[in-house]
């Protein structure tokens, strides 16, 4: 039996679908509702009188039987950044944000759960918690960095399942996922002694946040070992603007410097295009190392040596784990820690 339409133009029913597969009605509903109990062979069968039929379940009729809505929050929370045209173009411009979403959507796209997107301030949180509170996602995945960032702990308040991006900056019992910072700064570091250099320095990230934190303190820690102590710093913003006044500042006060630690590559492509514009040739003038291995490295020119953190494996994992908490509520808080690589090109 096939049947696009019922009468009068009407919508394939669920009755149709069992008739067509030789079946109850409630066999249907619970081949439809997920229920483990049913046998594989009639599901199968079920699964193709839906094909055949051309149903399309009533997904709120759904959601009140399962509970569910099939969806999850992706809140990308940048408390200290106005909400505005430069936030939401720096959302969606800035690599690192199309890479946890693209690997957040192969993770649940094949259990048919939708991402939704919501970029929020401080100032906004109050319209994010409500959202949630009402239902209309099952769990959030949470990019959040900022050591004042009040959001983690009110999503975690709210009881509803969700997972960090990195480390909280506060000790929070909540599920994350994020790469080891320190050992990646470690490998720029040597990476750029074992070219020779011996007068470095670097550009960090926002110093309120824990993965520039780590990456400064893992780069200055294993360069002090390696006796090289009180390398030059100035604080960036993960922006290409921020490489690029940071490079400046740096090889204004260090004019000798022929080793740059980048702690990101956006602005790493900004730093490096500094380094040019005062005479000094990448790498053998100055060489740069970055931090991410996002398109922005390939952007650079020459081609940016940068330490890979594999976001998209990253955020894979954050929507596995966070689809285990939907599935599980008591299930404890979990962490999971990506190692980087080096990833050597043309500018270190």
């Amino acid at each position: 039996m096939s049947t696009r339409a019922g009468r009068g133009g009407q919508n394939p029913t669920m009755d149709q679908v069992a008739e067509a597969a030789g079946v109850s009605r409630a066999t249907v509903s619970r081949v439809i509702n997920g229920a483990p109990t049913v046998d594989a062979r009639i599901r199968e069968m079920v699964e193709r009188a839906i094909a055949e039929t051309g149903y399309v379940p009533n997904v709120a009729a759904r959601s009140l039987v399962t509970r569910k809505s099939n969806s999850v929050a992706l809140v990308i929370s940048e408390p200290d950044r106005p909400y505005d045209s430069s936030f939401l173009n720096r959302i969606f411009t800035d690599p690192y944000f199309g890479r946890i979403t693209a690997g957040a959507t192969a993770a649940l796209r094949p259990h048919d759960i939708h991402l939704v997107i919501i970029p929020t301030d401080s100032t906004d949180h109050h319209h994010v918690l409500r959202y949630l509170r009402q239902g209309h996602v099952d769990g959030v995945l949470l990019i959040s960095s900022h050591e004042q960032d009040p959001l983690p702990r009110q999503v975690h308040d709210l009881g509803i399942p969700a997972v960090v991006s990195a480390r909280p900056a506060t000790p929070l019992a909540t599920s994350f996922v994020d790469v080891d910072q320190r050992l990646g700064a470690r490998l720029a570091a040597e990476r750029l002694l074992s070219r020779g250099c011996r007068r470095l320095a670097t550009i960090s990230g926002p110093l309120d946040m824990p993965a520039a934190l780590d990456r400064l303190d893992g780069f200055r820690s294993y360069l002090a070992d390696q006796g090289f102590p009180g390398v030059p710093m100035v604080e960036g913003d993960f922006t290409r603007h921020g490489g690029e006044e940071g490079a400046r500042r740096l090889l204004a006060d260090h004019p000798d410097i022929d080793g740059l630690f980048v702690a990101s590559d956006l602005m790493a492509e900004g730093a490096l295009r500094a380094v040019q514009d005062l005479g000094r040739r990448v790498p053998d003038d100055v060489a740069v190392v970055g931090f991410d291995d996002s398109s922005a490295a390939l952007d650079c020119r020459p081609l940016l040596t940068t330490i890979r953190q594999p976001v998209e494996d990253m955020a894979a994992e954050m929507a596995e784990v966070l689809m285990a908490h939907i599935a599980a509520p008591g299930r404890l808080p979990r962490s999971v820690t990506f190692q980087p690589t080096l990833v050597v090109r043309e500018s270190a």
